[in-house]
């Protein structure tokens, strides 16, 4: 199989345990099966690259239902496209399993991290607050100066304050595969990953060299 990655869901942390008594924090991931839905070539569409499929749905709506009838007809939650080396040893309805990576490989994790609603500056850019005694009752969460009076007598674009924070996508880099469970289809990387419990991510082998 040549392709870099596959789609999963977030199963939650744990530990695992080393033979040696040592002990890593981990991420479960529930990595596949994925069904190949699509394959795009760069004499048609400029690039190489695979469409999954995941997560088994029973009702989508019709143009959904017409794009994944070459594959089986099975309909996903879930479409998503991984780079793959080579497009031709691959065919639409192909399986994709968790057996693409290797123990001690370092992968990358895309996915969208939780959403913390509105927050002050405090909590979304570990701003300090202002000082807790002087007579000073009310700046303990305060942002301090935003910008100049007379010049330029504005607030400059991109200056860090209070508002919506997480839900964003986020990429972490050089984790490593610490155990594969083939049968389960699970996943074991070392470190944290984003996204809440039941989230969807996508795995992709790192170019970085372990």
């Amino acid at each position: 199989m040549t392709l870099h990655g596959i789609l999963g869901k977030v199963i939650g942390g744990t530990q695992f345990f080393h033979e040696d008594g040592t002990a890593d924090s981990v991420t479960a991931i529930q990595a596949g099966p994925c069904t190949i839905t699509q394959i795009k070539t760069d004499e048609i569409d400029g690039y190489d690259s695979v469409q999954l499929g995941f997560d088994p749905v029973r009702k989508v709506n019709s143009p959904r239902r017409g794009h994944v009838a070459k594959s089986g007809g099975r309909n996903f939650r879930h479409l998503r496209e991984v780079s793959a080396d080579d497009v031709s040893t691959v065919d639409v309805g192909e399986e994709v399993s968790v057996g693409i990576f290797e123990v001690g490989e370092k992968v990358n994790v895309t996915g969208t991290s939780k959403g913390k609603g509105f927050q002050g500056g405090v909590k979304r850019y570990n701003f300090r607050g202002g000082p807790k005694t002087h007579g000073q009752s009310d700046r303990h969460r305060a942002p301090g100066s935003i910008g100049a009076g007379t010049t330029p007598g504005r607030v400059i674009k991109g200056m860090r304050m209070a508002g919506r924070m997480g839900g964003d996508k986020v990429t972490v880099k050089h984790l490593e595969v610490v155990m594969i469970d083939s049968d389960r289809n699970l996943l074991l990387v070392k470190g944290g990953v984003p996204g809440h419990k039941d989230a969807l991510v996508v795995i992709r082998k790192s170019e970085l060299k372990s």
